[in-house]
């Protein structure tokens, strides 16, 4: 036995002797566990309502779905521009489709005052295709300055 188990041996001795109470000491109690509880399944009801009763409705008219009219060569186009002085915003665009395929291009004012220019296609055998071209400093770029009041606030100075 190990010194702790008989240091405790010794000890429940000690006082099962000083109270009149003498328990045997064993190193090593046995463990049992008990096997779980069955619990017995629910008892299923009869519901408190009725079974649910058929009721004839009488037929709803459905309206045909809109077809929408389609263009087997769709054609079009477009341009528009803003030139704001005051702002410097400076854009464009431009495209045209017939048929399938399109072809266009737009602009647009960096804010270090070149142009970005993309001219691009798309048509179904090469996909979409753009060009990227930048003009530099072709207008001056637009100076922000701030005109709002500045509103200061003074904390009381003690003496």
């Amino acid at each position: 036995m190990s010194p702790i188990v008989l240091l405790l041996a010794a000890t429940v001795g000690l006082a099962s002797a000083q109270y009149g109470y003498h328990a045997p000491v064993v190193a090593h109690a046995p463990v049992a566990y008990a096997r779980p509880v069955a619990y017995p399944r629910p008892v299923a009801y009869a519901r408190p309502y009725a079974a649910p009763v058929a009721v004839a409705h009488a037929p709803v008219a459905v309206a045909a779905p809109r077809v929408e009219p389609y263009d087997p060569h769709p054609s079009y186009s477009f341009s528009y521009s803003v030139n704001d002085h005051s702002t410097g915003d400076s854009k464009g665009q431009t495209e045209s489709r017939d048929g399938d395929v399109v072809h266009g291009s737009y602009s647009v004012a960096e804010p270090d005052g070149s142009v970005r220019t993309v001219d691009y296609t798309a048509d179904p055998v090469n996909g979409f295709n753009a060009v990227v071209h930048k003009d530099a400093a072709a207008h001056p770029a637009p100076v922000a300055v701030a005109h709002a009041p500045v509103a200061v606030a003074h904390a009381p100075y003690y003496h």
